[in-house]
């Protein structure tokens, strides 16, 4: 639950998931080629690898890698010093454009589950208080502690069925 709640922060989460994203892509590449920048062909496979890394590490839909033509367009318009290559600072700037959109659905899904899941809780835990059997054991469950296992049953759910996909 509390891996859940860093991840409601927001903006300055992302900004830190996506910073170690990037950082540890361009920094494999550098190590593996002895650049300092990343050409488009590497970019490509750079881009493809942090998608990869989002789709295994951010909740929320998984996300497609834009194609080469798009990668290109932008390359262009991130490469401040027109050398036809990226920098480090040139990558970072690069990814956070290429990946705006994204953070805005893996936020939008995670506040739909995480204010609705709760008030299904609720209402199902009412609901099953008359059950026989059942209801007692309910009833003895505290509101807040019921709402929380039911969301983390649903987040995990959701990352299930997205492991699946």
């Amino acid at each position: 639950m509390g891996q859940i709640l860093d991840k409601l922060q927001g903006k300055q989460w992302r900004e830190k998931q996506m910073r170690k994203i990037t950082d540890k892509v361009f920094y494999r590449f550098k190590n593996e080629t002895g650049r300092a920048n990343l050409k488009f062909e590497d970019l490509y496979i750079a881009v493809l690898l942090v998608y990869n890394d989002i789709n295994k590490l951010l909740p929320g839909p998984h996300f497609d890698p834009p194609p080469k033509e798009e990668v290109r367009a932008l390359m262009q318009e991130c490469d401040m010093n027109l050398d036809g290559e990226l920098d480090h600072e040139e990558f970072v700037k690069f990814i956070k454009k290429l990946t705006k959109d994204t953070f805005i659905t893996v936020s939008q899904g995670l506040i739909i589950t995480l204010a609705v899941a709760p008030t299904v809780a609720l209402i199902t835990k009412r609901t099953t208080e008359g059950v026989p059997g059942v209801g007692k054991v309910v009833q003895k469950i505290p509101n807040a502690v019921y709402a929380s296992l039911v969301t983390l049953t649903v987040v995990m759910f959701q990352k299930a069925v997205e492991a699946r996909e």
